[in-house]
């Protein structure tokens, strides 16, 4: 019997989820809360604390866990969009989601209204205001889509 559609369009990697958040908003709160929940119930979840090795290089090892999952989870916070980490974590997540395979994204918003993210209003304009004064154009734009 053939595979069901949905099954193989799951890409296939060493986690189930990977938990994007900025650390300072939610790391000992919700996202801390989730994680256990998750690996309570055998869910495999990278969460950096817990994951990265020491003296690799952050951003590789990021992307290569974001690529392996099957589900992204980003939990959008008010700090969040201030993070280029987490920014260029979102802009990965979202390539993987477009791909053939299609990764879940699924996105949380924690103490922040969903307005301000999708409209990039309030604290959103303002970590965005913040990026372009330091970061190239280009990088920014990339930002602001994903």
């Amino acid at each position: 019997m053939a595979e069901p559609e949905s099954s193989r369009s799951i890409p296939e990697g060493d986690y189930d989820v990977f938990l994007s958040f900025r650390g300072e908003d939610t790391r000992k709160t919700f996202t801390g809360h989730l994680y256990a929940a998750l690996d309570d119930a055998g869910i495999r979840t990278f969460l950096d604390d817990n994951e990265l090795p020491r003296g690799e290089e952050i951003s590789e090892h990021l992307l290569k866990a974001i690529r392996e999952s099957k589900i992204s989870i980003v939990v959008f916070s008010k700090g969040y969009a201030s993070s280029r980490w987490c920014l260029n974590e979102l802009v990965e997540i979202l390539k993987c989601k477009r791909k053939k395979t299609g990764q879940i994204v699924l996105p949380i918003f924690y103490d922040i209204d969903p307005s301000d993210v999708r409209k990039q209003t309030g604290c959103f304009a303002e970590a965005f205001d913040k990026h372009e004064e330091c970061f190239e154009e280009k990088l920014v734009k990339e930002w602001r889509k994903a």
